[in-house]
């Protein structure tokens, strides 16, 4: 059999990449890792690595209660799933803290025992990485391919505010008020902006299409990922047939938090360029973002 396509989904954050994991695991003609989120190439850094392998940890000693559990209530199914999922996550800690200097660990923990058409790394922060390790991801195989959603720019933002308020809220705020508190952070005080430059689109596009060639690049709208065409643009370049979705499209996370109005024109004002250069760049905009960009 053929190398797999190796798929590397560099993000962006808060833009569907949760849902196509879950399609890709679904496919039968992938092999998605129980691990979604592998953060190989962003944790060459000593201290970068070692707070993420603090977070694996934390998330093997849940699987071994999980396991625990579900062994308790005569589940077997379920303790079945836990020692795959368990065992994956071991053997990715162990590529972490192992030689790194060649990636054959991490192809092994990706590839072994994956026998299918398109195998994958979705991990939005590789975003982030610069020219020269993307390059590496893109030399690693032939068969490499880079995936970027991008979602509209406000809607992102918003999702992934959200996101940092329900992760730092201590238990006396509000997570309305924490949403709105970062979001005028970021607008006022020049904080949090970790935030913006992860759905940097100009910035990051620009990035992938000087390190990947055309062929192995794709840029899709997140909003177009849920219809038919969009789905069969993404299988056409992963090289695998359309299936229909076992999942349902995602909804926003919890409970709505409203944006305050007063922040909704500065927010667009700030993400306007971004709005402008994908329509010029990319393509025509998604009626989502068209109706978001009438707003500013």
């Amino acid at each position: 059999m053929a190398a797999p396509t190796l798929l590397f989904c560099v993000g962006a954050t808060k833009a569907g990449t949760t849902w196509l994991y879950r399609y890709l695991h679904d496919h039968p003609e992938c092999a998605m890792p129980a691990v979604k989120e592998a953060h190989y190439w962003d944790t060459f850094d000593a201290e970068r690595c070692e707070k993420q392998l603090v977070a694996f940890r934390v998330r093997l000693r849940e699987m071994r209660a999980a396991k625990v559990q579900a062994d308790a209530e005569g589940r077997g199914w379920q303790v079945e799933n836990m020692d795959r999922r368990i065992n994956e996550m071991k053997a990715l800690i162990a590529t972490l803290v192992g030689d790194r200097t060649d990636d054959s660990a991490y192809v092994a923990w990706l590839t072994e025992g994956r026998d299918a058409q398109v195998v994958g790394d979705i991990t939005p922060n590789y975003a982030t990485l610069s020219d020269d390790v993307l390059a590496r991801m893109r030399d690693l195989s032939p068969n490499a391919k880079f995936l970027y959603l991008i979602r509209d720019p406000l809607d992102r933002l918003w999702s992934h505010i959200r996101m940092q308020a329900r992760r730092q809220r201590q238990d006396h705020e509000v997570y309305e008020k924490k949403s709105n508190n970062i979001l005028y952070r970021i607008l006022n005080r020049g904080h949090e902006q970790h935030i913006l430059e992860r759905g940097d689109y100009p910035k990051i596009i620009r990035k992938l299409r000087r390190v990947i060639p055309e062929g192995r690049l794709l840029i899709q709208f997140a909003e177009d990922l849920f219809t038919a065409e969009g789905l069969a643009r993404l299988c056409a370049f992963l090289g695998i047939r359309q299936v229909e979705p076992t999942v349902a499209r995602p909804a926003n996370e919890g409970p709505e938090v409203v944006m305050l109005d007063k922040l909704r024109p500065r927010a667009l004002g700030l993400l306007n360029e971004h709005y402008e250069w994908v329509a010029r760049n990319v393509g025509p905009l998604p009626q989502r973002w068209q109706d978001n960009l009438a707003r500013a």
